[in-house]
């Protein structure tokens, strides 16, 4: 080991770190396991994962499943990570296991790194916030990662694209108007055709963005279901009954998304 590198272990044994990484063992043989080009896994599903980790440790702590002092830490960690300042510990490409197994221990890895820097332990320690056993608490990645792909595709197309849409149908409306003593003769196969105004050719425009703005509307409300809870197979083992629905309660509170 040298003085940039530290041990981090897992059941495989130790494995070399970079000593400035927030990440740990599972995210490090990852990345030497899959060197496979440089399509990082999207930044949004990251911070979408760090919601559930944040929901998680305030339902689980509330069943008093989990320390609140852990609980908290885990809430501060994750909020910096929700935030994008910890974005570049996130080193791992979208060829990886199926499931989303080495993203999401990427995730419990960083913000339990974090939340025991925050308590004043030593990156690496696992004490006295653990990767698994606080932050991936009552979740498998086989219910996690589909939600964070819900809760990223809801987020960015409420907070994103919705509203370019709709900044796109007001500025052809308006180019609708504008032109709409602007004649121009008509085209239709190859030929010229009767004429039409420049502002009617923009009104159809103008309709295509609004029909666009209904259909992406009807993609949320399935966006909206959350897979939380169903933990490795879908039979929610190894949480309590409840747990997704109230984790989901909390992400909607987060995110001002109707989520269940």
């Amino acid at each position: 080991m040298t003085d940039d590198q530290r041990i981090e272990r897992d059941s495989f044994g130790d494995i070399a770190v970079p000593s400035w990484a927030y990440w740990g063992a599972q995210t490090e043989r990852s990345r030497e396991n899959f060197p496979i080009g440089g399509d990082l896994m999207p930044i949004e599903i990251v911070h979408a994962l760090a919601r559930i980790k944040l929901a998680a440790a305030k339902v689980n702590a509330r069943k008093g499943l989990l320390d609140p002092k852990i609980a908290d830490a885990i809430d501060a960690a994750a909020r910096e990570v929700i935030d994008g300042k910890l974005d570049e510990h996130f080193p791992l490409v979208v060829w990886q296991t199926g499931s989303g197994t080495q993203t999401n221990m990427n995730v419990n890895e960083v913000i339990a790194n974090r939340a025991n820097e925050m308590l004043g332990a030593p990156r690496g320690s696992k004490s006295p916030v653990h990767p698994n056993d606080h932050v991936n608490l009552g979740q498998s990645s086989n219910d996690s990662f589909p939600t964070a792909i819900h809760i990223a595709g809801a987020t960015t197309i409420s907070g994103r694209l919705l509203p370019a849409v709709e900044r796109l149908h007001i500025a052809l409306n308006a180019k609708a108007v504008e032109f709409a003593d602007i004649i121009k003769i008509g085209r239709t196969h190859l030929q010229d055709a009767t004429p039409v105004t420049l502002g009617q050719e923009f009104s159809g425009y103008a309709a295509q963005a609004e029909n666009a703005k209904r259909r992406i509307r009807t993609t949320l409300a399935d966006l909206l279901q959350l897979a939380q809870g169903g933990t490795a197979v879908g039979t929610g083992v190894n949480t309590f009954k409840g747990f997704g629905e109230e984790v989901a309660a909390d992400i909607a509170e987060q995110t001002g998304l109707p989520f269940v």
